[in-house]
């Protein structure tokens, strides 16, 4: 008898892992993606993952649901440990009802949200999904909103994936949009509010799945996205990595990761990097690589709002955030896009106890009628924000332009940087010396018998007075100027020191950034 119990209970798990079954795990693959399960594989260290609610089901009634087999009612959750820590996770199975979301199949991700909030680990969502499904009518709604509320509870507790590996469209983008990071594959994932099909009957317009709500258009033009990858696996491999860059929860700091890389290592070629013509672009990412640990770094929406880059690096073994113009987009100017990106990568490091490095060479805000009208004084805000209520180590390294409000932006001390150090090539003024020349010697250069040498001797002057880090460093507002050879020793040397920073914010219920 025992046996016969024993071998019921394996019949019945194995009939539960097909899924769908075979033909649809076929169909599955035939459109270049893997099962709920092969996913969770790979996410997770080889045989680490422990499934919960295995044999939940639907309880629906209604229409021809009584009918409808649905193992584990569309949905794969469990936990297990990726590169040896807790992490839980679900997966939606397409092969089930096409992965729709029930009643049953929202309580138990909402089961695994709570025990994630509670053993203070982080969650990844990987959706494939038809939606809401339709049949279990508001059961469906219900089950969204308990998802969207635990995803806000545990924001800012315990770090949130998601990983768009599918369709995802309706109100089923919602808890992706709440979480810390999104993941999308090239070719295979979508998400919309409104598919192609509703638009042209409600607006008119034509338009394709992919250009709608493809992963390039969320990662390069909306910015609802931060990652894309070329295929389920790779891009499982990367969640894997930016996992590694995270603590587990709001408590701890990121594990560090050993290093053979020096210190104390100088980088010479620092010291030539920058052009002489102060308009001609370099590639900032060149002196991120250089200063970061094994000259790696973690890009965090690379193709949205390039002006900027946010990025993880590790210094000494240690995650940090960075930040950082980027002269070869837009002169490295702040945007609407460039501000909400730089902001939510702040507030994200805040979040989770990872230092901020800000690198800095911004010639001002972008400016132009499109910007003004589009809110770039509330955008710009976020910003400003972001920064002030940051209470993590925060450091700032000027290397060239940091003009006018820009300048304030992008942490300057009274924004709360802890240290602010700059390159002899830093120009620290409210504006560019050609601009500041205009204003200031307006009268002289007007009276001159010859105007234009008048102007070039003013452009002279105010370059030697004010626009050089000297004026900004005997006033207090930068620790030091150092030779840019030393860039990552004097970095390391700041972080180290900043270690024990503690800073506590008024007792408030929350702030009102400006959204």
């Amino acid at each position: 008898m025992a046996n016969k119990k024993l071998e019921d209970l394996r019949r019945q798990k194995a009939e539960i892992a097909l899924g769908g079954g075979q033909k649809r795990i076929e169909a599955q693959h035939d459109s270049g993606k893997l099962t709920a399960r092969e996913r969770m594989n790979i996410l997770f260290d080889e045989g680490s993952f422990t499934e919960l609610d295995v044999f939940v089901s639907h309880r629906s009634n209604n229409f021809d649901m009584p009918s409808k087999h649905a193992p584990g009612d569309g949905v794969v959750t469990g936990y297990g440990t990726v590169n040896g820590r807790l992490v839980y996770a679900y997966a939606q199975d397409f092969t089930v009802l096409g992965g729709s979301l029930g009643e049953y199949h929202a309580e138990k991700i909402v089961k695994v949200q709570n025990m994630a909030l509670k053993m203070g680990a982080p969650i990844v969502g990987l959706n494939d999904s038809g939606g809401a499904r339709i049949q279990e009518g508001v059961n469906a709604l219900s089950g969204f909103g308990k998802i969207f509320y635990n995803n806000t509870i545990s924001s800012g507790v315990i770090p949130q994936i998601s990983v768009i590996m599918g369709p995802c469209a309706g109100g089923a983008v919602y808890s992706p949009a709440i979480t810390d990071y999104v993941f999308m594959v090239d070719k295979t994932s979508l998400m919309f509010i409104t598919g192609p099909q509703v638009i042209k009957t409600v607006t008119g317009e034509d338009i394709s799945a992919e250009k709608l709500g493809g992963a390039m258009t969320h990662n390069a033009t909306s910015g609802v996205a931060h990652f894309v990858g070329k295929n389920d696996e790779d891009t499982l491999e990367q969640v894997k990595e930016l996992l590694s860059y995270l603590p587990s929860n709001n408590l701890e700091i990121a594990p560090p990761v050993p290093t053979n890389d020096d210190s104390n290592r100088l980088i010479p070629e620092f010291n030539e990097i920058i052009p002489d013509n102060p308009n001609k672009a370099y590639d900032v990412y060149e002196i991120i690589r250089k200063i970061a640990d094994d000259g790696k770094y973690f890009d965090v929406a690379q193709h949205y709002a390039k002006n900027i880059i946010t990025c993880y690096i590790r210094l000494a073994g240690n995650t940090v955030g960075v930040i950082a113009n980027q002269p070869k987009t837009a002169a490295g100017c702040l945007d609407i896009n460039a501000s909400d990106k730089a902001a939510r990568f702040v507030r994200r490091c805040d979040a989770f106890n990872i230092p901020l490095l800000t690198i800095e060479d911004v010639p001002g805000f972008l400016p132009g009628v499109e910007q003004e009208t589009g809110g770039i004084i509330r955008h710009g805000a976020k910003l400003l924000y972001a920064y002030c209520e940051a209470t993590v180590p925060k450091v700032t390294l000027i290397l060239r332009k940091a003009y006018g409000g820009a300048y304030i932006a992008m942490c300057n001390k009274e924004l709360g940087a802890d240290i602010v150090l700059a390159w002899p090539s830093a120009q620290i003024a409210v504006m560019g010396a050609d601009g500041a020349a205009n204003i200031v010697f307006k009268n002289d250069i007007k009276e001159a018998d010859d105007p234009i040498a008048k102007r070039n001797e003013k452009v002279q002057e105010y370059e030697e007075k004010f626009n050089n880090p000297y004026r900004a460093a005997e006033m207090g507002y930068v620790e030091d100027v150092i030779e840019p050879a030393t860039s990552r020793q004097r970095l390391i040397g700041a972080f180290d020191m900043l270690e024990s920073k503690r800073q506590s914010l008024p007792a408030k219920k929350h702030g009102n950034i400006p959204l």
